[in-house]
């Protein structure tokens, strides 16, 4: 069977995107999230700001996520979130659910914490948690955006595991990760993760790529509906969105 937009039960979310969530922000919505990023001082790093400015208005992973969680008011966990992005995006779209985020990188949560009190992005926390030693409780939705290729297939099936015993009803599991296969997209993917690990910007090299269909027997037996969908954007990355629902 063809993996995109495939479905496993009825999804509530939708069983593919919608065209505007495929799509990346447009440029005046990129740079309006981006701009929280900016130094305080006009000579100081412009780094991030630059950086979030691209991914966004290159990578439509955040406005799929979005459309993903419309409509749950359950507390959301992101793990893995790096500068805290999808909290900015969130508030911007008016989804007002507590919102925690972890990453095992400290100066990237520093970084967090300090643009989101600046821009006083309401209930929203953020620590940092080591996800190979398992995330801390939660009950609610679930976001794992580009992570899994970074764990040991071991430690992607428990976190996965850990991720659907905290939901709850209403509630979602939205994981964007790279699939493993042989594609273009695929040797690509796996060149630029690597290269993102050498530079320093990710502090692990990719491990392990989730399979396509090892990942959909997983949700099934669990009882979840889930769809699959391909979230390409700009990037040329084999990168997919799976939502998950009770």
């Amino acid at each position: 069977m063809d993996a995109a937009g495939a479905a496993v039960g009825a999804d509530p979310v939708g069983a593919a995107l919608n065209a505007s969530s495929t799509r990346p922000f447009d440029r005046a919505t990129a740079t309006r999230i981006a701009s929280a990023f900016l130094p305080a001082h006009p000579l100081g790093n412009r780094w991030d700001y630059y950086y979030t400015r691209t991914k966004l208005g290159s990578d439509p992973l955040y406005p799929g996520v979005l459309q993903a969680l419309r409509g749950s008011q359950a507390p959301l966990l992101d793990l893995g979130c790096g500068l805290g992005l999808l909290a900015h995006a969130l508030r911007l779209d008016g989804q007002a659910m507590a919102y925690r985020g972890v990453d095992n990188d400290a100066a990237k949560i520093g970084r967090a914490r300090k643009v989101a009190d600046r821009s006083a992005l309401a209930d929203t926390r953020f620590e940092v948690v080591d996800l190979t030693g398992g995330p801390s409780p939660h009950q609610g939705s679930v976001a794992i955006l580009d992570v899994l290729q970074y764990l040991e297939a071991s430690t992607q099936w428990t976190l996965i595991d850990e991720a659907i015993a905290m939901l709850t009803p209403g509630a979602r599991l939205v994981i964007r990760t790279t699939l493993g296969d042989a594609s273009r997209r695929g040797r690509t993917s796996r060149v630029a993760d690597r290269l993102a690990n050498l530079i320093g910007w990710m502090q692990s090299r990719p491990r392990c790529y989730p399979d396509i269909d090892a990942m959909r027997t997983r949700l099934a037996e669990a009882g979840l509906r889930t769809t699959f969908s391909p979230l390409y954007g700009n990037p040329p990355f084999n990168n997919w969105l799976i939502v998950a629902t009770l």
